[in-house]
């Protein structure tokens, strides 16, 4: 599995679009999965898995240009993806929320937790301004908080001890944990 998946980047790599269907295919399990993870970690939201990953995959074959060498960088791409389009459906929300936009509909009785979004779009923003600094450093949050992976399993990815990925992680929780305090004070 791991060879036909490195021969399905290779050609998509080159330039193969027929190819990146089939790749998509190859992975969708794991990307669904990944879709659950993403949503478990916010409060309970009106979209699903499902529509997550299909919106995700709609908004990566848009885009031109991106370059996934191994398997480690196109999960770490397609969480961000997912992170990306949750902060803009949490901001939806919060926007209809404040009267953003009016419309007749029934009135549901269930009881909804509210989420913090402001507290989502500052880690999205905080993530982004990681990778600018160290792109390594966001990729191994994202792997490990978004998609949910064991420090083994992006050790495996990424060609690194565990030991390594561990302090990766640690650096970007400290440098995370800084930037939101910075935040939250200003």
């Amino acid at each position: 599995m791991s060879s036909s998946l490195s021969s399905l980047f290779a050609a998509v790599e080159r330039g193969d679009k027929t190819i990146s269907d089939d790749l998509f295919t190859v992975l969708y399990n794991e990307l669904h999965r990944l879709a659950r993870c993403q949503l478990s970690h916010q409060a309970p939201m009106s979209i699903g898995a499902t529509t997550l990953l299909h919106q995700a995959y709609i908004e990566m074959a848009g885009r031109s240009g991106a370059v996934f060498p191994d398997r480690s960088r196109f999960m770490a791409y397609a969480a961000r993806v997912m992170r990306g389009l949750i902060i803009d459906h949490a901001r939806t929300k919060s926007a209809h929320k404040r009267g953003g936009q009016f419309h007749i509909t029934s009135w549901d009785t269930a009881i909804e937790q509210p989420a913090d979004y402001l507290e989502l779009e500052q880690l999205g923003s905080a993530l982004d301004e990681l990778a600018e600094v160290d792109s390594s450093l966001a990729e191994v949050v994202d792997m490990k908080f978004f998609c949910g992976f064991t420090f083994t399993e992006i050790a495996a990815m990424k060609n690194l001890s565990e030991r390594t990925v561990q302090r990766q992680w640690e650096k970007a929780r400290i440098y995370l944990h800084r930037k939101l305090s910075r935040d939250l004070e200003g």
